[in-house]
């Protein structure tokens, strides 16, 4: 836990409100006994409860689990002589966050029976007192039963969900630098010969321009049809290169959708695509970068992706039902955006981002003007 007093998620003003309840309300049940030793027992406990709670959440180590030992111990006895059962959501609550399977589950059982057996027995101590708050009581039994499970199965699902971002991210960077690797040998395969070609002939027509004219103009034509062969295969390896498929990355992000407990619906004919591999590869990246940000930060469950392309434009919408975002929240983006503008000004493409109910993302990337741009590119290598 990231703050002692944190109980529900981001919201620290509803967790100091629950601990304020439940921190005074036993006083009520204490002060209801008549001898001032009892009442002072009570308190004694309390206190000691509240600093036993502390240390458990300060230890990291095998200490925890002494400490909320101590916490069912109290528990026990503000339940038997008190009748004040509630305090057990607290304790379910940090053994919920414990990290450890073999340790959760053991705490985790423990804590259920100590809880059902001391209500059991204080429903022959303290009848009336009981029956009185029967409906609450039940209720915080099935806290103390349902509240560490979900915990603990949230906080397992979100390190699932950091550990395979952690590995989709591995593996980009391999394919990275796989990808730099092959380019970097068929680049020495295809320029290297040629280039040493080039320079020799150089050196010779150089040579002979003095004593040999006629063969020295004969070595620099073979430069320049060498140079036109050389650049020819770069052009070719070029557009061979391999750029990250639309219909890949929507494999990919399918996956992604599903681990974070997402529904994916998509409109649209991913076959229909017809554009160059660097608009697929940009529109591709777009795609990626925008789910990604709907996992991290939209709290959706659900997540729309369409796909059109017309003889004028290809539109991609990424679409949620999240919390939104707001115009302020978009002029703070990070890289992510930035670099998802500046890859589609690249191409003349653009992007805008709709935050009223849910976020809306859509990329617009005009056909014509692509084809254009590619082909003056790919002509200026």
């Amino acid at each position: 836990m990231r703050k002692w007093h944190s109980i529900i998620p981001n919201s620290p003003m509803l967790s100091i409100y629950l601990w304020i309840i439940f921190c005074f309300l036993p006083f009520f049940f204490i002060f209801k006994k008549s001898s001032y030793l009892e009442i002072s027992i009570g308190i004694t406990f309390l206190m000691l409860y509240f600093i036993f709670y502390r240390f458990s959440v300060n230890s990291r180590n095998g200490l925890v689990y002494m400490w909320i030992s101590f916490e069912m111990v109290i528990n026990i006895i503000l339940t038997i002589l008190y009748g004040y059962v509630y305090l057990s959501i607290f304790t379910a609550f940090f053994i919920g966050n414990i990290r450890r399977p073999v340790g959760f589950y053991i705490m985790y059982g423990l804590h259920i029976g100590f809880t059902v057996i001391s209500t059991g027995i204080g429903f022959f101590v303290e009848l009336h007192l009981f029956l009185s708050q029967l409906p609450f009581v039940v209720l915080t039994i099935l806290a103390v039963v349902l509240l560490p499970l979900t915990i603990y199965s949230k906080n397992k699902r979100e390190n699932l969900e950091g550990q395979l971002e952690t590995a989709n991210e591995r593996i980009a960077e391999l394919i990275i630098f796989e990808e730099r690797q092959r380019i970097a040998r068929d680049l020495h395969d295809t320029l290297g010969q040629k280039l040493s070609m080039i320079g020799l002939k150089s050196d010779l027509a150089s040579r002979l321009i003095a004593r040999d004219p006629q063969q020295a103009l004969v070595e620099i034509r073979d430069i320049r049809q060498t140079a036109s062969i050389a650049l020819k295969e770069v052009r070719e390896l070029v557009s061979d290169m391999r750029t990250a498929k639309f219909e890949d990355e929507l494999m990919r992000i399918s996956q992604i959708l599903k681990a974070a407990e997402m529904e994916f619906v998509f409109d649209g004919d991913k076959d229909t695509l017809q554009v160059p591999p660097l608009v697929e590869n940009v529109l591709s990246m777009c795609l990626k970068e925008a789910v990604t940000n709907v996992v991290k930060h939209s709290g959706a469950t659900k997540c729309e992706i369409a796909f059109h392309q017309n003889f004028k434009e290809v539109y991609l919408v990424v679409r949620d039902n999240g919390q939104g975002i707001s115009k302020k929240q978009i002029l703070k983006s990070g890289n992510g955006l930035k670099g998802m503008r500046e890859r589609l000004e690249f191409i003349n493409g653009s992007f805008k981002i709709e935050g009223d109910e849910g976020t809306t993302l859509t990329v617009s990337i005009p056909v014509t003007i692509t084809h254009q741009k590619v082909k003056e590119n790919l002509q200026n290598i």
